[in-house]
């Protein structure tokens, strides 16, 4: 439905629907046409206009002879399908733009339909337009307006949780990391390539699961904790500064789960995570160099109350 929308016959049904059929097809055969031609002058203003008369076809009453009211059935669902084109139209030319025009446009499609599907598409590109022309700044406002319409877009949820990580908001974070990690169970988004869905998971993935851990481990839920940081450790291991402090309430974790389970193997585990710890440069690096020896120890006492 991204790139093909089917055209029914032009049905003439008596009423306000007979008058917008032909002037609806010859607005959505423009847009197509300046789509196609790359025309992004007549894009913008040919998606309002097709929007606008889509809308009122769509939104005409029902005839009252039954033998009228399967074409009007045919004719409202076109309608529709003629409006999401419009949607379409605005994300697809906007994706491919100059970073300005690809500001108009989102914000355009953003006016016409903030709960649009398209909109999904086109934040990416969005936020590295802004990127690129020195706004930034406007990224978080921007992703947390639009999160409360597409409470689980991923490029959203990431904008959101790094800025709430970086106003020490952890608890907010984690949440909104719990979000994205229900988000990314969900079937691969119409129309986005194969490819592109697994990077944008795997990044959502190895995001999610280290702020979810971090946020359990400060609330001090060990088994939540472990669970999530041990999916996030293949996925941070490039990254020191995440490895150090996965690895470090890793270890916390498990050596809390450990000696509430009288689980002197968990226990071990615990040491060899801080161990690991231990030998990664940063904040984490003393402390665990100490907890790998009292892990150890109490790995002794465990084996020898036995």
């Amino acid at each position: 439905m991204h790139t093909t929308f089917l055209r029914f016959a032009i049905l003439l049904v008596a009423g306000t629907l007979a008058a917008h059929s032909a002037e609806l097809d010859d607005s959505f055969q423009a847009l197509k046409d300046a789509v196609s031609n790359k025309d992004i002058a007549a894009v913008k203003k040919l998606a309002g206009e097709t929007c606008t008369l889509a809308r009122a076809a769509s939104s005409a009453p029902a005839p009252t002879e039954p033998a009228e009211k399967e074409d009007w059935k045919k004719r409202i669902a076109y309608a529709r399908d003629v409006e999401l084109y419009s949607e379409y139209a605005l994300s697809s030319t906007a994706i491919t733009a100059e970073p300005e025009t690809t500001i108009d446009l989102v914000t355009t499609l953003e006016q016409q339909n903030p709960k649009s599907r398209y909109l999904g598409d086109a934040y990416g590109a969005y936020f590295a337009a802004l990127t690129k022309t020195g706004e930034a700044s406007k990224i978080p406002q921007v992703a947390q307006k639009a999160l409360a319409n597409l409470p689980d877009n991923v490029d959203l949820l990431l904008v959101m949780i790094d800025y709430n990580l970086n106003r020490k908001q952890l608890a907010v974070a984690g949440a909104q990391a719990e979000r994205l990690l229900a988000a990314i169970r969900k079937p691969k988004p119409e129309g986005m390539p194969a490819g592109d869905w697994e990077r944008r998971k795997t990044l959502a993935l190895a995001r999610g699961s280290w702020v979810a851990g971090m946020a359990h481990a400060e609330k001090g839920d060990h088994m939540s904790c472990n669970k999530d940081l041990r999916v996030a450790l293949p996925l941070v291991k490039d990254n020191p500064a995440m490895l150090g402090s996965t690895l470090f309430y890793l270890s916390l974790a498990n050596y809390n789960l450990g000696r509430q389970s009288l689980n002197r193997v968990q226990v071990l585990e615990a040491a060899k995570f801080s161990e690991q710890a231990s030998k990664i440069p940063g904040p984490y690096q003393q402390q665990a160099w100490s907890n790998t020896s009292l892990m150890k120890n109490e790995a002794d006492r465990m084996l020898a109350r036995k």
